[in-house]
């Protein structure tokens, strides 16, 4: 159940920044719930190997890395979903990543 729910907030936080922000689309709730799956696949599997690869340099710069880690996820995730989920490039990605961990957050807050 806890699963099914943090699927849903997800979804969610999806839908909502993809409609706050012109550099991203998704092309209806359907789809928000299958680019929340993948993500969640995503991080769960791509997304610690990258972490580890790139260890010295999220040292150097004090966790700052990460950001770009957590964009290259949402860019696979782009990849992944063809034409249906579309990050227009980088910077795009890089703001959705930021916002998507805002809303979810402030989600997960409300709906626990």
């Amino acid at each position: 159940m806890a699963l099914l729910l943090k699927i849903i907030v997800s979804s969610i936080a999806v839908y909502f920044t993809a409609w706050l922000l012109p550099g991203v689309s998704v092309k209806n709730f359907g789809t928000a719930i299958i680019v929340a799956i993948v993500l969640g696949v995503l991080n769960a599997i791509v997304k610690p190997v990258l972490q580890f690869i790139s260890f010295p340099i999220t040292i150097l710069t004090c966790g700052l890395f990460l950001l770009v880690i957590n964009t290259i996820i949402i860019l696979l995730a782009d990849a992944v979903m063809g034409n249906k989920f579309y990050v227009d490039n980088f910077w795009w990605g890089l703001l959705f990543s930021i916002i998507l961990s805002i809303v979810a957050s402030i989600l997960g807050v409300i709906v626990s």
